[in-house]
């Protein structure tokens, strides 16, 4: 067997050897599977029962004969059921402080924390050591950060910070919430830092709040509804590596700030949101869905996920259809 490339999924060895061999072989008998694994039939049997179970594998036909889901979707579930694990990890992470509390109340004294995992105490704490995060980050800073608004304190603290993080060439990729448009000195600021290189994205759907730097260390609250509570400041690669997974899953899902004088990000007489807009004019145009994605700066399931909507909006069967409907409709 080769390297077992689908274990970062939790599929083992065994279970993708069976899984490729249904690709090389669909709709072939599974008496005989155990042989390929150099097991009993009972091993073979339990890996074709979780490859089902993952939707890997479904039978087919009177006979039960077993058939593979296509790569692309089954990929697809694969990485939302690892992220939705990676996202549940992360919360029981971020409310283990009653953990922590009952440790020391057993040792009588302060617990260290553990190794690559600081906890940081006070708004104060958290907010010198984001400064100076800030302050040395040299390549990237990703943040999601569901506030409805920003004090004009706060706006002044971070703007100098931002702006000098943008003009030394540091990326800045910020989530926030959509309701914090409404409030127009946070909608000034956002554009503000557009303006000079960041990437803006809203959402509606996350409640989330973390921050990570240069890929090397992320920054999580102990309790995202009250921050005063104290935050972990994760240096583990495994860790970050599992935050940046979950940052890139909402900065797929939300969409990029609308520019000033637009309701949120809503174009002007279709009810289409600025995302759907632009993918509306991009399936219109472009040959693939993979160009229209990188066009648009969102994945391909992304993507697909909007022209699925727009042609349930536009009531089409096709994407033919959909453009002449469209059209039509003067949307485009």
């Amino acid at each position: 067997m080769g390297e077992n490339e689908m274990s970062v999924f939790g599929v083992s060895e065994a279970e993708e050897e069976i899984y490729r061999h249904f690709l090389r072989n669909p709709g072939t008998a599974t008496d005989d599977l155990h042989l390929l694994l150099h097991s009993g039939p009972e091993v073979a049997r339990a890996c074709i029962d979780r490859l089902q179970e993952l939707g890997l594998l479904h039978p087919d036909g009177a006979d039960l004969r077993i058939f593979p889901t296509d790569p692309e979707v089954a990929l697809a579930r694969l990485v939302d059921l690892r992220l939705h694990a990676l996202h549940q990890e992360l919360q029981r992470v971020t409310r283990s402080r009653h953990v922590i509390d009952g440790l020391r109340a057993e040792q009588g004294a302060r617990t260290p924390p553990p190794q690559g995992i600081e906890q940081l105490e006070g708004l104060a704490q958290i907010r010198n050591r984001i400064d100076d995060l800030a302050f040395f980050a040299r390549d990237e800073i990703l943040s999601v950060e569901p506030y409805t608004k920003l004090s004009p304190e706060n706006i002044a603290r971070s703007r100098p910070l931002d702006l000098r993080c943008l003009r030394r060439g540091v990326r800045i990729r910020n989530v926030v919430a959509r309701t914090a448009l409404d409030d127009p000195p946070t909608a000034a600021y956002l554009r503000e830092l557009a303006a000079h290189g960041a990437a803006i994205r809203v959402t509606s759907e996350t409640a989330e709040r973390l921050l990570v730097y240069d890929r090397r260390a992320a920054l999580v609250p102990l309790d995202p509804r009250n921050t005063a509570r104290g935050a972990l400041l994760a240096h583990r690669s495994g860790l970050v590596s599992n935050i940046i997974a979950l940052f890139e899953k909402i900065w797929d899902a939300a969409e990029e700030l609308a520019p000033a004088g637009s309701t949120h990000d809503t174009a002007a007489g279709t009810g289409l949101s600025g995302i759907e807009q632009r993918v509306l004019v991009s399936m219109c145009t472009a040959g693939k869905d993979e160009s229209g994605a990188r066009e648009l700066g969102v994945s391909v399931r992304t993507y697909r996920r909007h022209v699925a909507d727009l042609m349930q909006t536009l009531g089409a069967t096709s994407r033919a259809q959909a453009a002449l409907r469209a059209r039509e409709r003067g949307w485009i």
